[in-house]
C-alpha cells in the first residue's frame, strides 16, 4: 500500500525547460554511442566526493513514470534490482527525517548473506515536483556503508514526443579516511580489473579505453540505478502477478549489455538471489 505523502508544489517551468535544453545539447551523443541506446553519461572524481551523471531517452511514456515513482514504495521494487541491495521498505521517517519518508536499505556482498551482517542505508525520500510537464524526485542520506556520506540520488525527467520520456539521473557521495581506504582496497581487489563506461581514448586497434578507478565505481552503479528504473518501468505493461520476474529479468539482460562492467553472477545466480530477497522485501511490508 503507497503511504500517504503531501502533495508538491508546481515545478517551476524553468525546471523543465533546462532539461529540454539539455536534451538538445546531447543530441549528438544520444544518437551516436556505444550503449546500444540514446543515452549519455559522464562522472567526475573530486577531493573526497565522486559524482555520476546519466541522460538517457526512455522509451516509456512520461505518465507511466511520474505515475509509477511518485510514491516511496515503488522506489524499493527500483532499488531491489541491482545485486547488492539486499532490502528495501519504506517507512515514515521519524526524529532526524522529520516525518519525511525514508527508504530503510541494506547494502551488501553479492551473494546472499543475512540482513543483519548488510550495511545500513537509509535514503530520505522527497517528491520535488510531479506536473504534467515535469517529475523529479530526490534521495539524500548523511550516512552510508564503510564511511561514505552525504548520498545524493536525483531522478528528473520530461515528456519527449513519440511517448518517449528523457530522464536525467545523477548519483553522488562522499567518502572519509575510512571510505577511501575501503575503496582503494575493492579497487585493488575485486575491482581490479572493472572499468567504466567513459571512453578517455583509444588505443592503438582504435578499440575504446574506458575510465577506471575511482570514477569507475560511481558510474558502474549509476548504470545499475539507470537500468532498474528501466527495468521496472518496462515490467508494469507486464499482468501484475508477472512484474516482479519480468523486471528481474530485464535488469540482468540489460546488465549483460554491458558484461565487462557489471557482470557479477550467472543469470541462474542473480534470478535465484533477487527472487528470493524480493519475497523477504515484500514479506516484510
Amino acid at each position: 500500500m503507497a503511504m500517504a505523502v503531501s502533495a508538491p508544489a508546481l515545478a517551476a517551468p524553468p525546471a523543465a525547460q533546462a532539461l529540454q535544453a539539455r536534451y538538445a545539447e546531447y543530441a549528438p551523443q544520444l544518437a551516436d554511442n556505444d550503449f546500444q541506446r540514446a543515452m549519455h553519461i559522464e562522472s567526475a572524481a573530486a577531493g573526497n566526493s565522486l559524482s555520476g551523471e546519466i541522460h538517457a531517452v526512455l522509451d516509456h511514456p512520461f505518465k507511466r513514470l511520474s505515475s509509477a515513482l511518485r510514491e516511496p514504495t515503488s522506489w524499493c521494487d527500483v532499488l531491489i534490482l541491482p545485486f547488492n541491495t539486499k532490502f528495501c521498505r519504506a517507512t515514515t521517517g521519524g526524529g532526524a527525517a522529520g516525518g519525511q519518508p525514508v527508504l530503510a536499505m541494506r547494502i551488501g556482498r553479492k551473494f546472499d548473506q543475512p540482513l543483519k551482517d548488510a550495511y545500513p542505508l537509509d535514503l530520505r525520500w522527497q517528491r520535488v515536483a510531479a506536473t504534467p510537464e515535469y517529475f523529479e524526485t530526490r534521495l539524500t542520506a548523511a550516512e552510508g556503508p564503510v564511511g561514505t556520506r552525504d548520498y545524493r540520488v536525483v531522478v528528473a525527467a520530461v515528456p519527449l514526443e513519440g511517448g518517449r520520456t528523457f530522464m536525467r539521473l545523477s548519483y553522488s557521495y562522499s567518502y572519509g579516511t575510512m571510505g577511501r581506504l575501503a575503496l582503494q582496497g575493492y579497487l585493488a581487489t575485486a575491482g581490479a580489473d572493472k572499468v567504466g563506461f567513459s571512453v578517455k581514448g583509444r588505443d592503438a586497434s582504435g578499440a575504446p579505453v574506458y575510465v577506471d578507478g575511482m570514477r569507475g565505481v560511481v558510474e558502474r552503479n549509476a548504470m545499475r540505478y539507470y537500468l532498474a528504473i528501466d527495468a521496472y518501468l518496462a515490467s508494469l505493461a507486464a499482468p501484475p502477478h508477472e512484474q516482479v520476474e519480468r523486471r528481474i529479468q530485464a535488469w540482468f539482460n540489460a546488465s549483460e549489455r554491458h558484461a565487462r562492467q557489471l557482470r557479477e553472477m550467472d543469470r541462474a545466480t542473480y534470478v535465484e538471489l533477487k527472487r528470493s530477497e524480493t519475497e523477504r522485501q515484500r514479506a516484510a511490508m
